[in-house]
């Protein structure tokens, strides 16, 4: 005991005399336009190291009592600062400036990611870094971040766990180019972002740009209303680590860990993290589970060769709320008229646990591989090899009772649930009353199969009453999952070189290749003794199905299964798509003028195969590969007036190739003969402000996108009898010409007072349709049957607010301690509409009622152990006031004389509402 003794007090001296004789320096770190938070400090030649707080001030203890830190953040260039402290002092090496410039090298590899610069890349950009993204996210999801930026409008439509989207200037996200690390993201079908296969990002992100209207990215990538480019942490951050919980509304927990070993004396460095979420959903049966995971490897053998390998990815599975309702339907369960904002069709209870019609899962992981090679001090390559294996759907419902599909009153009770536990015992052969009686009248009879009910879905076709064979409205219904799985490879290379001190060119390549893989797998039977399917043309007289697939958490880590090993059923079809690009740019700067010239051209190849729509001996099978050629080139110049004042303008035009269900309209392989490639044009003018405690963006802006692809389908009079339908012909209409025009200006503001910071935003957007576009229309043997008009001229654009604002605050009570509250306006929102609702004149855009909405939170940062270690706490409250708001609407009903209505909007629209009041709190210790 004695030897104990004397062992805790020697380690006691020890501790002791070390924190009298360490050597500690402090600091403040700033660019242009106040602190920067998260700014890593390294003591040069060790793992040393520690960050700076929200107002940029850094304590670090130092090994040596002289020698340098070389300060990073990204977006800057490193800078190395000298020390000198005698033993037992504190050293004060004041206020420290960062420049922005390349220092995004640092990260990833700037020649591919086209990281803009502040004051000298000529586009409208706005920055968010990581600890504003760690402190404001709470209970928002990744893309709405960006709505403290101006001309971006982001709700979480349904509701569900990743189910968000977002529009940057009146563009959705089809149009709107996201990169992660210089990759592309985008769906190479459809150019969609599904937010749920990356919902672990932002644990990961050092920082967030995003870049509206065609933006400063060299690849010919579909960069319509703007670039998102997501930065994700660097294997070779300063030593160090954290831990993180947080729980939050509707049992919302979410848990991570990450570690960092520094750049090693072998030039290795690992960055490695992992996390967990789950609740309960805020909206009715949107319970959720999710996993983050990402490594980053990094080896530096010498100072001419740089590798990052990065894994990350965020298996999940959900359930959600993918129908919009009518309003109507929201009041009907909701109370006293008012409508209840998290009602949800899509789920119900099977044997008192929950189960759904509607849900999501998915695994997407990517891996890649960047290498930085140095040929000499004014050249070098980067490069990023590629590649994502991704696994995964959509749950839902196939198959009718008694002409009831699983949406239908008959099939929900009371509350508007589903009633799966009475389906399973339909499917089983039991009676249900209310079933069988209500569409038709009398009870149908069954015939049960082995004691019970076989199950074959009507998969579209006609109902009859009283089948169970092929066309059968009564057959049951089951539970299927839509499969939308990929294989995607490619490479990016770019070669730069500063031609002297002011010209720099670059030129590259961007190779990719796409397979979507679409089909139907049989999850449940839901009772029944089978599954008989009849839509593959290789089996007309039906194939029974005999194997169910659980979409679970488990079976989403097998990135490798092959999908040609399941049983498919209702369609089965891959598109291929591969893509080639050569991109080229010129650069030139002097510190007062900037000014680029950038050109691309891509050729992009798509191919389907359909496995189901024709047998496996029909030549049509396979299509041929058709190939578009497209481009863009644009440029703009930069021009610092003084060390406050720069103006920039910009000017680019894009030929777009367009998307996969444009070429093969008809979910068939065969091509449209009609596709066009869209033609956009946009301009750009804007004004900055820089000074010691203000800052201020001005941009005005014009996109034109023109020769739009758009389909519809209607009824011809063929035989003159206008008051006789019966002897109508049904058409298809391929239309191309549909325009967009989008004008509007965005201011953003900030200021800072002492300890008070001042961020004001606002945008005012005129977007609209120009024009009458025109197509004619055909029968399904190819006869001519008409032509078909869209009056569009003047119709305002949906799906966004056309005009939003934002006033935030933040103050610091005491040193550590910060409270934050910001109040956000939306107006000019239009409904979300098809341009082929527009086949008729005199209809006009619905207008969505306004909505402010206020958010706050506090933030406490407490730091011990010499400031090497802290404790982060901090908690959110979103929709302060509990505001009820319709953030998107799926249909365009105006109101019409008796029409029952909802502050103004008809209650037959099917809208979404945003969620009500939400809080989060969370606790972070980083050592």
């Amino acid at each position: 005991m004695k030897k104990i003794t004397q062992l805790c007090l020697m380690l006691l001296f020890f501790v002791m005399s070390s924190a009298i004789y360490a050597q500690t320096i402090t600091g403040t770190v700033q660019d242009e336009s106040g602190p920067l938070p998260g700014a890593n400090i390294l003591e040069k030649g060790t793992t040393n190291g520690t960050t700076t707080d929200f107002d940029g001030k850094f304590s670090l203890n130092v090994k040596g009592g002289s020698g340098s830190i070389v300060l990073s953040f990204v977006g800057f260039s490193n800078k190395t600062v000298k020390f000198i402290v005698a033993s037992g002092e504190t050293k004060d090496l004041g206020t420290i400036t960062l420049a922005s410039d390349n220092a995004l090298e640092e990260v990833i590899l700037v020649g591919v990611a086209d990281i803009a610069k502040e004051r000298q890349t000529p586009v409208a950009v706005s920055t968010i870094r990581a600890l504003e993204i760690q402190e404001s996210l709470g209970t928002k999801e990744f893309p709405e971040i960006l709505s403290s930026t101006p001309s971006v409008y982001a709700t979480k439509q349904g509701g569900g766990y990743g189910d968000s989207r977002i529009n940057i200037r009146g563009f959705d996200q089809r149009n709107t180019a996201v990169m992660v690390n210089g990759m592309p993201v985008n769906d190479m079908e459809n150019g969609w972002v599904y937010w749920s296969n990356w919902a672990g990002l932002s644990d990961v992100t050092s920082a967030m740009q995003v870049q509206r209207g065609l933006g400063s990215s060299k690849l010919a990538i579909s960069s319509v209303g703007g670039t998102i480019n997501i930065l994700t942490r660097a294997s070779d951050k300063s030593a160090g680590g954290s831990v993180t919980g947080s729980f939050g509304h509707d049992n919302s927990i979410n848990t991570m860990v990450s570690y960092n070993t520094g750049r090693l004396d072998s030039g290795l460095s690992v960055s490695a993290l992992v996390g967990r979420k789950t609740g309960d959903g805020y909206v009715d049966g949107t319970e959720y589970e999710g996993y983050n995971y990402y490594l980053a490897l990094g080896y530096k053998p010498n100072e001419n060769n740089d590798f990052q390998l990065t894994i990350t990815g965020a298996p999940q599975q959900h359930f959600q709320r993918s129908y919009a309702e009518p309003l109507s339907v929201y009041q009907k369960y909701g109370k006293y008229g008012e409508p209840n904002i998290k009602y949800n069709s899509g789920w119900g209870y099977r044997n008192g646990e929950t189960e759904t019609f509607a849900g999501n899962f998915y695994h997407k992981p990517v891996v890649s591989l960047n290498w930085d090679l140095k040929l000499s001090e004014a050249s070098k390559i980067s490069t990023v090899l590629y590649a994502s294996l991704a696994r995964g759907g959509s749950i839902g419902a196939i198959g009718r009772i008694n002409g009831n599909a699983s949406y239908a009153d008959r099939i929900d009770d009371a509350n508007g649930q589903i009633r799966f536990d009475d389906i399973i015992a339909w499917n089983s052969g039991q009676d249900v009353p209310d079933f069988a009686n209500a569409a038709y009248g009398d009870p149908i009879s069954r015939t049960p199969i082995d004691g019970a009910f076989t199950n074959t879905g009507d998969n579209g076709h006609p109902s009859s009453v009283g089948g169970e064979g092929k066309y059968g409205s009564d057959n049951g219904i089951s539970q299927r999952s839509s499969m939308n799985s990929h294989n995607w490879f490619g490479v990016i290379s770019n070669y730069n070189t500063k031609l002297n001190e002011n010209l720099t060119l670059d030129f590259g390549v961007d190779l990719r290749t796409y397979k979507g893989i679409h089909y139907r797998r049989l999850v449940d039977n839901l009772g029944s003794a089978g599954y008989v399917d009849y839509d593959n043309a290789n089996f007309p007289n039906g194939v029974a199905i005999t194997e169910t697939y659980a979409p679970t958490i488990a079976n989403l880590w097998n990135v490798f299964a092959n999908p040609e090993d399941e049983q498919q059923i209702d369609y089965y079809n891959d598109g291929k798509v591969n893509w080639g690009g050569v991109f080229s740019q010129l650069e030139y700067t002097n510190g007062t003028i900037s000014a680029f010239v950038q050109a691309a051209v891509s050729s992009q190849s798509f191919k389907r195969i359909d496995y189901f729509t024709y047998t496996d001996d029909d030549p049509a099978q396979e299509s041929d590969w058709e190939t578009i050629l497209g481009g863009n080139i644009k440029g703009g110049i930069n021009w610092n007036i003084n060390e406050q004042h720069n103006i920039f303008a910009n000017a680019g035009y894009y030929s777009k190739q367009p998307n996969f269900d444009a070429i093969f309209p008809d979910y068939n392989n065969d091509v449209n003969e009609d596709y066009e490639n869209e033609q956009v044009i946009g301009l750009e003018v804007g004004y900055g402000f820089r000074s010691e405690n203000y800052s201020l963006n001005l941009n005005l802006y014009r996109t034109s996108w023109a020769d739009r692809f758009e389909s519809t389908s209607e009824n011809f009079d063929v035989n003159n009898t206008p008051n006789d339908d019966r002897d109508d012909v049904r058409g298809n209409a391929n239309i191309n010409g549909v325009e967009q025009v989008h004008m509007g200006i965005e201011l953003e503001a900030k200021a800072r007072f002492g300890k008070l910071d001042i961020q004001v935003m606002t945008s005012i957007g005129d977007w609209q349709y120009n024009g009458t576009a025109s197509g004619k229309a055909y029968d399904e043997d190819q006869n001519y049957l008409g032509d078909v008009d869209l009056y569009l001229d003047g119709v305002k654009v949906g799906d966004a607010a056309q005009f939003t604002a934002r006033l935030g605050l933040r103050y610091e009570i005491i040193e550590g301690l910060k409270f934050d509250i910001s109040q956000s306006y939306n107006d000019k929102l239009y409904a979300d509409f098809s341009a082929t609702d527009f086949a008729s004149e005199g209809n006009s855009a619905l207008k969505l009622p306004s909505y402010s909405l206020v958010d706050a939170g506090m933030s406490y940062n407490w730091k011990f152990n010499n400031d090497k270690n802290s404790l982060n706490f901090r908690v959110n409250v979103n929709n302060l006031g509990d505001r009820v708001y319709i953030s998107e609407s799926d249909t365009n009903y105006q109101v019409r004389s008796g029409d029952p209505t909802w502050k103004g909007i008809s209650t037959g629209n099917r809208v979404y509402f945003g969620w009500g009041r939400t809080w989060n709190a969370s606790v972070r210790f980083n050592f």
